[in-house]
């Protein structure tokens, strides 16, 4: 039996987009790291939900659902095989949210900053290791910028 809409629209919009439990323990995890940072920027495109403003990081936990990634998650063949299944509306929104994501990396990059993209499911998958990724980068970054 089929979601009526007005079901679908309570449970989409109860979900949240910052201080999701994924982004918590990532944050978690980098300050019990020692590592300092600022939370939603808004200043910067697409409003990075970790920033390291001295290395000039940011980091995005993006969810899978949002930004097309479902369908691996789901062992399907590609984001058209996953979107397929969706009504048009749905297509449209997570199409549009991969576009936006790639104008605001490209934005960032342009203006020097890093950008780390990670999965909602790789989080709660190892946090520890998304950790790594971060923090190599962010201390790589800090030494390059000292021997400028």
């Amino acid at each position: 039996m089929a979601r009526t809409p007005e079901v679908t629209h309570k449970i989409m919009s109860a979900i949240k987009s910052k201080d999701t439990r994924p982004e918590l323990s990532l944050r978690r995890e980098l300050w019990l790291r020692g590592l300092r940072y600022r939370v939603n920027v808004k200043a910067l495109p697409g409003k990075p939900d970790i920033v390291f403003t001295k290395a000039k990081i940011t980091v995005f936990c993006d969810g899978d659902f949002w930004h097309g990634h479902n369908w691996a998650l789901r062992g399907l063949g590609s984001l058209e095989e996953e979107l397929s299944r969706y009504s048009q509306f749905w297509k449209d929104k997570i199409l549009s949210n991969i576009k936006r994501d790639i104008e605001n990396t490209a934005k960032l990059e342009y203006n020097g900053w890093q950008v780390i993209r990670l999965w909602e499911s790789d989080i709660k998958n190892n946090v520890s290791k998304c950790a790594d990724v971060i923090e190599n980068n962010y201390r790589s970054r800090l030494l390059n910028n000292l021997k400028l």
